[in-house]
């Protein structure tokens, strides 16, 4: 898998999302994540706060914030996978920069790969405000399994 160009995992991807669009699909459906970019190695997510993500204190909860973090990140890593590969999470770290009021505007977040090698990936993501501030920041590392005929 090492030195592999392949699209399949992108192209995996932008039809996961596309029929999410329009039918509604996993977690991106339920806090109403948009895919702003899909690229080998790059993924844009964005999404409007909303009510319901609020913690007591009624800012942004740093769960809602991780998550838009560990999909962007995870998202990235995905592109970047040949056909029939997956993958999951193996460690998140969030860095939290300032507190998100619900009524600041929509968030957006990149994630980019850093390294994907054949049983480990890593990326890294960064969530700006609607003013471009940096809001979040975080790391992922990945556990790639790979096709059945690579193993």
């Amino acid at each position: 898998m090492a030195g592999t160009a392949t699209t399949a995992g992108l192209e995996q991807l932008k039809a996961l999302i596309n029929k999410g669009a329009e039918e509604g699909y996993g977690i991106g459906a339920l806090l109403g994540m948009a895919a702003e970019a899909l690229e080998p190695g790059r993924v844009v997510f964005s999404l409007a706060p909303r009510t319901d993500f609020s913690n007591p204190l009624g800012t942004v909860h740093g769960g809602v914030l991780s998550t838009l973090l560990d999909s962007a990140m995870g998202c990235a890593v995905h592109t970047s996978l040949p056909e029939g590969a997956g993958y999951t999470t193996l460690e998140l770290k969030v860095n939290f920069v300032r507190a998100v009021p619900l009524e600041g505007g929509r968030l957006t977040c990149e994630g980019t790969t850093v390294h994907v090698g054949r049983k480990v990936a890593t990326a890294e993501g960064r969530i700006v405000n609607a003013d471009g501030k940096l809001v979040a920041h975080g790391t992922t590392t990945c556990m790639i399994f790979p096709p059945a005929t690579d193993q």
